[in-house]
């Protein structure tokens, strides 16, 4: 069992980050001491608590002078977004680019976002659905079965695919 990294008490705590590559992000504390530092609110853990550790622990991989970076639009230094965990300005991703790359891709694993996108949905208009799907009963009236067949696949291929 790892103890606290605050008391020495065995820690009860523990949470981790694997990154592949590098040394996962690690931090084991007892329950008295996961709540003195707001990590832990009854039996809820803090996210925004946890991250602020990670920032404190982590944040200066990357950085010879840390106290040196500042935003220039927003007048913002590396080390009170340390302390807060918050940026000032959008300006500062760039003025804390050597900080942040390492804490992004220790949180997140990558330092790129790529974002969610909606599944494409098909092109086909509903006036040429409906006519193929009048054309599949009339072929199914006739008993043309292999014409019912092939419009039955093609109105699931554009349903699908455009």
């Amino acid at each position: 069992m790892k103890p606290c990294e605050k008391c020495g008490e065995p820690a009860s705590v523990h949470l981790g980050h694997p990154v592949a590559g590098q040394e996962p992000v690690e931090i084991h504390l007892c329950i008295s001491c996961a709540e003195k530092e707001n990590l832990l609110v009854g039996k809820e853990l803090q996210i925004s608590a946890i991250v602020q550790k990670i920032i404190t622990k982590y944040g200066t991989e990357g950085i010879d002078k840390p106290g040196q970076l500042i935003c220039p639009s927003c007048g913002m230094h590396y080390t009170e977004f340390r302390s807060q965990g918050r940026l000032g300005c959008a300006h500062d991703y760039e003025a804390f680019r050597p900080g942040l790359l390492p804490l992004l891709e220790r949180i997140h694993r990558k330092t790129v976002h790529t974002g969610k996108r909606p599944r494409q949905r098909s092109q086909i208009s509903p006036v040429e659905l409906q006519e193929l799907r009048l054309q599949l009963s009339e072929a199914v009236k006739l008993e043309a079965y292999e014409r019912a067949a092939e419009l039955r696949d093609l109105i699931r291929h554009k349903e699908h695919h455009g």
